[in-house]
């Protein structure tokens, strides 16, 4: 496969502030991928990465138990070659924004206070490709119930949130906020403190299949929020304000997650995403599986970014996770942390940015900058 025209070969000298940044944890972030495809390779992604390009930089990276940041930079240096990568569309720029894992007071049963579930996920859900997909079936559908009479689209958030899954025993943790159960839906993972004291992890198991429609788009629709000024803040603000309109913001968007529980074994570091590995603070990235390979080093410059730390947003990051939203070549969700101080700086990340992408410097060979 040929590596796609929409990365431009550039040098290291190109990359604003490259030289500034700290590598370090960003090394630590692709040394977890390095041991992780051990296990299974990940998918090349259609732009042209060869997962198999990799193979050196991985091997190199499994041998260290940890570089400081000079070294750090020197490995990425010998092993890849930065390539701007062209928006899709035709944009000037990339676009970033931002996720986090929530944490909230949760239960494993209902009480008088907490009283909105998380599910898991259902046994009639089956996952849906070309191989099964029925005549007729909606072709966006990766999920669908199964009926005595065949598969159909699975219920919807507003079905099921008035009890469509009552009676099979799928919740498994209560929470007192409508408000924080949809976050959690749209972060993918959370940190639940349980009545014992103890911290449970849940993460992404399934959704209903639905498309996603955010409550930020649908306020801003009718005229609630100004688009410019949607952020998670300032829809939070507005359903404090209008408790009474949440169902009805909420339940537009169908879309509708269902949860497993999963290990904590290291509280520095996020859930395992969808790259099968703990994600890092300040250093993870989701991209468009579609087009871009896991593992991938990505280099992102947003001047006009300052929520992590209070400085222009210069930094070194390694693609190991997706989302819905996230389509495009230069398009990507930059993961804050755990809790709500991560939060805060997820919710207001809403920025334009160019991309850097570390391509493994074979690929590169003969397309010198």
């Amino acid at each position: 496969m040929l590596l796609s025209s929409a990365f431009r070969p550039v040098s290291f000298d190109a990359l604003p502030g490259w030289r500034e940044d700290d590598h370090r944890l960003a090394f630590e972030a692709f040394r977890r991928s390095a041991f992780r495809v051990l296990e299974r390779p990940y998918r090349t992604g259609s732009l042209g990465v060869d997962s198999a390009a990799f193979d050196l930089a991985y091997a190199e990276a499994r041998t260290f138990a940890t570089l400081d940041g000079s070294a750090s930079r020197s490995f990425f240096e010998r092993h890849f070659s930065p390539c701007l990568v062209t928006p899709s569309g035709g944009a000037d720029h990339g676009f970033v924004t931002g996720f986090y894992e929530p944490e909230a007071d949760a239960s494993p049963v209902r009480t008088g206070k907490l009283r909105f579930p998380l599910y898991g996920r259902p046994a009639d859900l089956v996952d849906i490709d070309d191989a099964n997909r029925p005549k007729g079936l909606d072709p966006y559908l990766a999920f669908a119930r199964k009926t005595p009479e065949g598969f159909v689209e699975y219920y919807d958030r507003g079905e099921i949130e008035r009890g469509a899954l009552a009676g099979r025993g799928l919740e498994f943790a209560w929470l007192e906020d409508p408000v924080d159960v949809f976050f959690i839906h749209v972060q993918g993972a959370a940190r639940l403190r349980m009545p014992d004291g103890s911290v449970r992890r849940v993460t992404y198991a399934a959704k209903s299949g639905q498309r996603f429609s955010g409550p930020g788009r649908t306020l801003a629709d009718l005229g609630e929020i100004p688009l410019a000024d949607v952020t998670m803040q300032s829809i939070r603000a507005w359903f404090r304000a209008h408790p009474k309109r949440v169902d009805e913001i909420l339940w537009q968007n169908r879309s509708f997650i269902f949860f497993r529980e999963a290990a904590v074994d290291d509280p520095a570091l996020g859930p395992v995403a969808a790259a099968k590995v703990p994600l890092t603070p300040g250093r993870s990235i989701a991209v468009d599986r579609l087009l871009h390979t896991f593992g991938t080093p990505f280099f992102i410059v947003a001047p006009e970014l300052t929520a992590f730390g209070g400085i222009p947003f210069r930094r070194l990051m390694i693609a190991q996770d997706t989302g819905s939203a996230i389509v495009g070549a230069a398009r990507g969700d930059l993961f804050a942390g755990s809790g709500d101080a991560a939060g805060e700086i997820a919710g207001v990340v809403k920025s334009v940015a160019d991309f850097y992408a570390l391509v493994p410097a074979s690929l590169v060979a003969g397309h010198a900058p």
